[in-house]
């Protein structure tokens, strides 16, 4: 049962640009590292991006970065992925995650303590 609760996403031209967005309810999470995983067809879940508890630190995959950028709000319940330049590569479910290890996150594990229920991104060529 997801916890976070995802919106945006969508089908894009390669080139293009969407938006993600996790938010979790109330200040349960607030404390929390979060970021996104994504799993594409017939691959397994990888690590996209990450933003600390208090939105000053942020790593990604190195496969987005200088395409994506990971933030988050003032009030720490909700957070952005802006992804600009898409690639059709980048076709995929993306899930966020809320988590007490940043550098576990990157890694591409656990321990997650909060999904949400996955947004489908389709960039065509």
């Amino acid at each position: 049962q997801a916890q976070l609760e995802e919106s945006g996403g969508g089908l894009v031209q390669a080139g293009g640009s969407l938006r993600l967005s996790c938010a979790a309810p109330g200040r349960t999470f607030s404390s929390y590292a979060m970021g996104w995983f994504r799993q594409a067809p017939g691959k397994e879940r990888e690590f996209v991006a990450v933003v600390s508890w208090d939105g000053g630190s942020t790593a990604y995959a190195d496969s987005v970065k200088g395409r994506f950028t990971i933030s988050r709000d003032s009030a720490r319940t909700t957070v952005y992925l802006q992804m600009n330049s898409l690639k059709p590569e980048d076709t995929a479910v993306y899930s966020c995650a809320a988590t007490d290890s940043m550098n576990a996150m990157i890694e591409g594990g656990g321990p997650v303590r909060a999904w949400g229920q996955g947004r489908q991104v389709v960039v065509s060529s």
